[in-house]
């Protein structure tokens, strides 16, 4: 039993966080690549994603395994995301910093995305049954490239005006 339900509901639960980051985290580098700001879906992308790395530590573990390891980074990478959108408005080096890390989580959720076809997919497991052959080295290298690529056209492209509120007088 985690939080009161079995493994294979909270494991379900886990998923479906994890793919609403993962979708509301595309269509936000959809809105940094066509200078669109898409506020909501920033907020549905930051949270998801927030409790994406969370519920990771849920699961029963008795030493820290590199998904753990990764969500932290992804903890410390939102840490920084959320004050820079939230906080600081994306106003001045904000909105680089934001689109950086925002891209950064997404890659996370990504990477790990990857990981779990190559483990749960059977075509994909019999290429690279320990995630150490060729064909997953290959496939997170492909998308690490997507990924560097997209956030330097996204830092490019992404424009916004500062946003914060007016002062009282």
């Amino acid at each position: 039993m985690i939080l009161g339900t079995s493994t294979g509901v909270y494991t379900i639960i886990h998923v479906l966080i994890s793919l609403i980051g993962i979708g509301s985290g595309l269509v936000i580098m959809l809105g940094f690549l066509t200078g669109r700001r898409l506020d909501g879906w920033n907020t549905t992308f930051l949270v998801s994603t927030l409790a994406t790395s969370v519920t990771g530590f849920g699961f029963p573990f008795d030493h820290l395994l590199p998904s753990h390891k990764l969500g932290i980074i992804s903890l410390v990478v939102l840490a920084v995301a959320i004050p820079a959108r939230y906080l600081f408005h994306l106003a001045g080096r904000w909105r680089l910093t934001y689109v950086i890390t925002a891209a950064m989580a997404l890659y996370f959720n990504v990477f790990v995305l990857v990981a779990q076809c190559f483990q749960k997919v059977p075509a994909l497991h019999a290429l690279a049954p320990t995630q150490q052959e060729p064909p997953f080295l290959i496939a997170q290298l492909v998308v690490l490239l997507i990924f560097v690529g997209l956030t330097i056209v996204a830092a490019r492209r992404f424009r916004v005006e500062d946003v914060r509120p007016a002062r009282a007088a």
